[in-house]
């Protein structure tokens, strides 16, 4: 039953009519009295639908009306009102409550447009990053997506699609093995010439997204089948069918977006939805369709082609996304957001995209037993967790997202719980959810039945501690602690764990509370009861993530690039949180000796280096030579490894880790031998017995090991299969930005570094990505050189000696990346008198000749506006008026 608050009223000349409006679309009510005579302007398409609804039954003659016999669903408002009224319609604005209300408002279609859609942070967050963006290089220029949309309107805008027919016409939208064909330039096409990749993706699943496709294997056409989305033969008639309906239906987008005002509102873009529902629904309503569309009309749409994307960062800017999951709706709010800071829409989408990050789901997780009602929020606020019962089953780290893995754990559910089969199927869902559904920065909502507590970001994979009644557990990042009620408070309520996704209402309301508050603050002290785990970010976050997942890693780069540093700093805060709870830097002096030892006995960090001599006896087990009384025997030793997996096994309360250093210089399957598959993270306690010895060995599960590897001694591509299949990889390359606005006798370093980077990736050759100069050579203590002559000595004698065994002889090259007044190519000699003292000011052109445009570069701007002070040039010049007086 409708009640009357659903209900719309729409009245012109000659008719009447009644009728609500549904996910599926718009439907008129039996008794509603439609207009009989049509007016001019809709005679194209008003009359054949008035014929078609009589044919069906729907409409009946009566007196100068044609009454709707029964309930009649239309694909949209608009197509719903032109169908009573006669003529062409804006559904959105003619269907009003008894109340007055617009559907577009009642539907929250029309925003106040006089009130700016961006808030004040919002506004000056999207500024700040693309101006970020801009000085790093990662946004095209104006003129550059001008002549890829003009490349791209010459190669498939309606006028070429207008003159084609047949297979040609067949050949060019659709056919995915011609590179100048449509789908392959809004999917694949990536070079200088046109890189879709910056218009928004619509990549991911099988080519049935288009609805035909040439079969790859057979060459065959295929499209859907009517029972579903099994592809199936179909003859070259019937595709080129397909592509003349896909053609006239793009035709027909681009003349209603043609139409379309420039200061459209946001019932005009409703309208445009219904018109395209409408007219062009086998196109505008697929991913492809809209990219097509927003290729041509760059200023009129977003290039966000998946609805899911357009409301995420509509919610994100703190504004309620229209109901409804068109494409076309939304796009009145990106086009004015994007107005609000002079921003193209590509340039605003693509900042939005670096702010907001990737798409992420909301999740509502009960706090309670359902058994005995007990609460287990204060542990998982004081843990910074959201968890999970059902405890008897176990761990839960083999549960995939998949029917085999759902079939399994159902089985175990059905021994475990005595419980009707919805009932085991509803806990099998919830696990899955829990263990493998949430992601990491996905948001959780803690709660106790209406009452949310908290709001979280996940920050890690699934765990299970069985030392709690609630096991399985997901590590969060608390965003706000504190009681409050969605607007829908209702949803997922008698559910352990529920996506939150049918009420925006709610969504935008969480969004609003974690914007508006600032993040708590937690008792971490020494009394208190559970202290909060400390969870790693940037970098040593990335280690810590593989080393959850694969319990080894392998830092790998060009020289420089900071891969020791981070595999210490990363092990010793680890080592810190496991054993104090705490970061290194914040331990006693004795508990530093527990994590780094103390010289008499080895720490829970501990280090060896690879190299071509070191083999299995050094790091395993092996006979070592001694000398007692004169006489050299032979004796069995531990290795470094197999100590410390005998420490491990004593101290289970405490993680071990092992840097291995330029791994990748040993010999490694020889070292290693038979621990490959023991390190394996599942494989873990597995006993082995070790040849030499004949002992049982087994790598415990508190040890952990990170490698470091140049990538300029050795592509990781030429590393042992076994090994990479074992050991997770973090890449480390030259990151300028570390440098940040620092600059030395007037050379901006950041931007200095990423001149040379640039002139070594050009000219070095093959595997010169993995040859480039890592960031550290321009830090001292972790900070940017500060002085000239730190910068000096890191040229002379660690950058150019590096870059000579780069360009072997070669000194022609080495010209070119240095500069031709370090090189002299005629005597083959580097120009050393450039260091002597006194030739600082030649030194400095010299390496500023190479890359003159970085004085106009944004960093060489801000690293001299960084060393102003108007304070002191004010103070400077009051002091010389002073002197002059005198």
């Amino acid at each position: 039953m409708t009640s009357t608050k659903d209900e719309y009223e729409i009245k012109g000349k000659d008719a009447e009519g009644k009728g609500v409006f549904t996910d599926k679309g718009f439907t008129v009510k039996a008794d509603s009295l439609a207009r009989r005579e049509i007016v001019p302007s809709a005679q194209s398409t008003v009359p054949s639908v008035h014929q078609r609804l009589i044919s069906e039954g729907v409409l009946e003659e009566q007196g100068d009306h044609l009454r709707f016999v029964k309930d009649h669903l239309f694909d949209s408002p608009s197509g719903a009102a032109a169908a009573v009224l006669g003529r062409s319609a804006n559904g959105w604005k003619e269907w009003k409550r008894a109340d007055g209300q617009s559907l577009s408002k009642v539907k929250r279609v029309t925003r106040n447009e006089e009130s700016p859609l961006l808030n004040e942070a919002n506004r000056n967050q999207i500024i700040e990053r693309h101006q970020q963006l801009e000085d790093e290089g990662k946004l095209r220029t104006k003129q550059q997506l001008e002549k890829e949309f003009v490349l791209f309107r010459e190669q498939f805008g309606p006028s070429v699609l207008k003159g084609l027919d047949g297979e040609s016409l067949l050949t060019l939208i659709h056919d995915h093995s011609n590179k100048d064909s449509l789908v392959y330039w809004l999917e694949f096409k990536n070079d200088d010439e046109f890189e879709t990749r910056n218009f928004g993706s619509i990549a991911g699943g099988s080519a049935l997204k288009y609805r035909i496709f040439r079969r790859k294997e057979t060459g065959n056409w295929q499209a859907g089948s009517k029972q579903g989305n099994r592809p199936e033969d179909i003859s070259v008639e019937e595709a080129i069918a397909y592509a003349r309906d896909h053609r006239d239906q793009l035709i027909t987008g681009c003349e209603l977006l043609e139409a379309l005002p420039s200061n459209a509102t946001d019932d005009d873009y409703a309208e445009l939805q219904d018109q395209m529902d409408e007219f062009a629904p086998d196109v505008s309503r697929l991913a492809w369709g809209h990219k097509y569309f927003s290729l041509l009309f760059p200023e009129k749409l977003d290039d966000y082609h998946s609805p899911d994307y357009q409301r995420f960062h509509l919610l994100k800017l703190l504004q309620l996304p229209p109901e409804g999951t068109g494409r076309y709706i939304c796009a009145g709010y990106f086009v004015a957001a994007a107005n609000e800071v002079g921003l193209s829409m590509n340039h605003f989408t693509s900042t939005l995209n670096s702010v907001h990050g990737g798409l992420h789901r909301y999740w509502r997780i009960g706090t309670s037993s359902g058994k005995n009602g007990k609460s287990y929020w204060q542990m998982m606020r004081d843990r910074s967790c959201v968890a999970v019962g059902w405890s008897k089953v176990g761990d839960l780290s083999w549960v995939e997202a998949k029917k085999e893995s759902r079939k399994k754990l159902k089985e175990l559910l059905k021994n475990i719980y005595p419980k009707p089969p919805t009932t085991i199927g509803g806990i099998c869902s919830k696990l899955v959810q829990f263990t493998a559904e949430i992601a990491e920065g996905d948001i959780v909502l803690a709660a106790d039945g209406m009452t949310i507590l908290g709001i979280g970001r996940v920050v890690g994979g699934y765990e299970f501690n069985a030392e709690f009644e609630f096991p399985h557990q997901r590590q969060v990042e608390w965003l706000s602690i504190g009681n409050w009620q969605m607007p829908e408070s209702s949803e997922g309520l008698r559910s352990t764990v529920r996506e939150l996704r049918r009420y925006n209402d709610n969504l935008l309301a969480i969004e609003q509370r974690i914007q508006s508050l600032e993040p708590p603050e937690f008792d971490n002290s020494e009394d208190s009861q559970t202290k909060k785990p400390i969870r790693l970010s940037g970098i040593p976050g990335r280690i810590h993530s593989v080393l959850d997942r694969k319990g080894q890693v392998i830092l790998y780069g060009p020289p420089g690039t900071g891969k020791t540093y981070w595999a210490e700093k990363t092990a010793n805060d680890l080592a810190a949180i496991s054993s104090f709870g705490k970061l290194f830097e914040s331990l006693s002096e004795i508990e530093r000796k527990t994590v780094l030892g103390d010289g008499q006995k080895s720490g829970l960090v501990r280090l060896c280096c690879f190299h071509p001599a070191y083999g299995y006896e050094d790091f395993l087990e092996g006979y070592r030579p001694e000398t007692i009384d004169g006489q050299v025997s032979f004796k069995l030793r531990d290795g470094v490894f197999k100590g410390m997996c005998r420490d491990a096994t004593d101290s289970p309360e405490h993680n071990f880790y092992m840097i291995i250093d330029e791994i990748n210089r040993g010999d490694i399957p020889r070292i290693f031998g038979e621990l490959l598959t023991t390190l394996e993270k599942d494989k873990r306690s597995k006993r082995i017995v070790l040849p030499v010895s004949q002992e049982v060995f087994s790598v415990p599960r508190n040890v952990f090991l990170i490698g470091t590897m140049n990538t300029a001694d050795r592509s990781i591509s030429l590393l042992d299969a076994a090994l990479r299949r074992r050991f997770g990889f973090v890449e480390m390359m030259p990151d300028g930005k570390v440098l940040k606005d620092s600059a030395v006798s007037g050379i901006p370093l950041r931007a200095w570094f990423d001149a040379l980077n640039t002139r070594i990736r050009e000219h070095v050759g093959r595997d010169a990505r993995n040859l480039q100069i890592g960031h550290s050579y321009l830090m001292q203590g972790g900070s940017p050189l500060k002085d000239f002559a730190s910068l000096k000595r890191a040229f002379r004698d660690d950058i150019i000696p590096l870059l000579e065994e780069y360009c072997y002889e070669d000194y022609t090259t080495l010209a070119t990346i240095l500069g031709d007044q370090f090189v002299d190519t005629t005597e083959q000699r580097i120009c050393h008198e450039l260091f002597d003292d006194g030739q600082e000011s030649d030194l400095i052109q010299a390496l500023l000749s190479p890359c003159p445009e970085i004085s106009a570069s944004s960093e060489a701007v801000s690293s001299e506006e960084s060393t102003l002070d108007p304070d002191d040039s004010e103070a400077d010049e009051d002091e010389e008026e002073e002197t002059g007086d005198e």
